[in-house]
């Protein structure tokens, strides 16, 4: 095909996409979850069920019960979450329901990616891949980057950040976009940065890099991931910039090691 009708397909690809995480988010800001309790007796014993249920509660929805469960789990201690115009804690619902949106429709992004770049892909590689065999390690991977981010990154960040405001006994208060905004930036950018081992080796089945490449350039791939963690990261200490760039150049050794393993077993 010509460039354009790349850029054609792609857009295509990318609309179909944009589509099912539209519907998600409109999914996850008008409908929630709620458990019904049912007490029953058994043969005298009493038993008790939880039914889980979907209520259609836009003031209760998904997006608001995953607000609140990080508002309980990351805040530190004295920090109030408060709203200070009309609308932020709507807006900042829309951004987790897309975040949620994202999440759900890997699979998709992962099909339409696999069928985008599979022309590009030598036959003796197509049959050692599968769509199946792609879906598990990227969303594996997307998915423990979020945690290793949830647990450990912004619970430390967090609390780093605001003991500034404790030194010198002064309240603390942070607004909910900014605090919405904070957190995803550091899922998303850790979800994304943990599939840097699978995307170089996608990339090398296309024949498009080689091995060399990425050896050669390790230290170039250095002064990259480092000036994304310094982006990505909101303060100017450089503490929290090496929490995304420490983890990422492991990831990068990693995806060296991949198609090192790769090239080995073409070889045999």
């Amino acid at each position: 095909m010509s460039l354009r009708d790349h850029f054609s397909e792609m857009r295509s690809r990318i609309l179909r996409v944009s589509i099912i995480i539209l519907i998600i988010i409109v999914f996850c800001i008008t409908f929630g979850f709620k458990v019904y309790t049912i007490n029953i007796n058994i043969s005298n014993v009493p038993n008790t069920f939880y039914i889980p249920f979907i209520d259609p509660n836009p003031f209760n929805n998904i997006a608001i019960q995953i607000t609140s469960f990080m508002k309980d789990s990351l805040l530190p201690v004295g920090v109030e979450l408060i709203q200070t115009a009309p609308g932020q804690a709507f807006f900042a619902q829309i951004y987790v329901a897309g975040l949620i949106g994202i999440i759900i429709s890997i699979p998709l992004l992962i099909r339409e990616l696999y069928q985008f770049i599979l022309p590009a892909i030598e036959e003796k590689e197509k049959k050692r891949i599968n769509l199946l065999k792609m879906l598990i390690p990227t969303l594996g991977l997307f998915i423990i980057g979020i945690i290793f981010s949830f647990l450990l990154v912004i619970p430390f960040t967090l609390d780093f950040l605001y003991k500034y405001g404790e030194s010198i006994g002064v309240e603390t208060f942070l607004n909910i976009n900014d605090f919405i905004t904070f957190v995803l930036q550091f899922l998303i950018g850790f979800g994304i940065s943990f599939e840097l081992p699978l995307l170089m080796y996608i990339i090398s089945l296309s024949n498009i890099i080689d091995y060399d490449f990425w050896r050669k350039n390790f230290r170039y791939s250095i002064i990259i991931i480092v000036v994304f963690g310094a982006i990505i990261t909101p303060d100017g200490s450089g503490v929290t910039m090496w929490l995304i760039a420490g983890p990422m150049i492991l990831l990068y050794l990693t995806g060296i090691f991949l198609v090192q393993t790769k090239i080995t077993k073409k070889q045999l």
